[in-house]
């Protein structure tokens, strides 16, 4: 009976923490976000700024090894918005540029692994749309995947999580690079979590703020 209890109350304080971290969010809108977004017809999803980082770092770290990983998730979070977004496409007032062709215009500009070195209007130019979507995504690993499998099947489905992130989406005018818009949120990064469940669940939070929504 006492283990049941103390499972029970696992589960309620599981559900408690997970509930207030994933409530931590803050919406930004420019007061010209309203005025400038109505003359937006395409716009780009750029590949997001990403860190993986360890509460304590693995055995056998390689430095090269997660820089790579880091790039992939970039694009993997880019390529699900992208999906994400095309799949709602009818409930949007504009289209997206497909991601594909992003990340070409922005190879041969120049520009494709040093974003931080450009203003916003001049990826805007190069890209040819009125207005850009970039992000930042940062995970930091606090379990391994092992531990986080064994408290999963402990909990009976509860407690698995791996780590923590937080993601920012932010939306910037072509013409101008003026920040029109941005959504910070803090997520549970669970053993389950692919890049288009982590896109899914914040586009969830942010739907009833989404700029473009009709």
């Amino acid at each position: 009976m006492k283990k049941i209890l103390l499972t029970l109350l696992v589960i309620i304080f599981s559900y408690s923490a997970k509930a207030q971290f994933e409530g931590s969010k803050q919406i930004f809108e420019s007061p010209k976000l309203k005025s400038e977004i109505s003359n937006h017809k395409l716009v780009a999803i750029l590949p997001f700024n990403t860190k993986i980082t360890y509460k304590k770092q693995p055995k056998n770290f390689n430095v090269e090894a997660n820089r790579d990983q880091e790039k992939t998730m970039s694009k993997s979070i880019q390529s699900s918005m992208y999906t994400f977004l095309l799949r709602k496409g009818k409930n949007y007032t504009v289209e997206f540029q497909d991601v594909d062709k992003t990340n070409i215009l922005l190879k041969k500009a120049g520009m494709l692994d040093k974003l931080d070195e450009f203003t916003k209007d001049e990826v805007a130019k190069a890209l040819g749309v009125d207005a850009i979507i970039g992000g930042n995504f940062e995970t930091e690993q606090t379990k391994s995947e092992a531990g986080a499998i064994a408290s999963a099947v402990l909990f009976g489905g509860f407690g698995g999580k791996t780590g923590t992130g937080t993601l920012t989406l932010t939306l910037n005018n072509g013409p101008t690079g003026d920040l029109l818009w941005r959504f910070f949120k803090t997520m549970d990064d669970g053993i389950t979590t692919s890049t288009d469940d982590l896109v899914e669940r914040m586009m969830r939070k942010v739907s009833r703020n989404f700029p473009y929504a009709m």
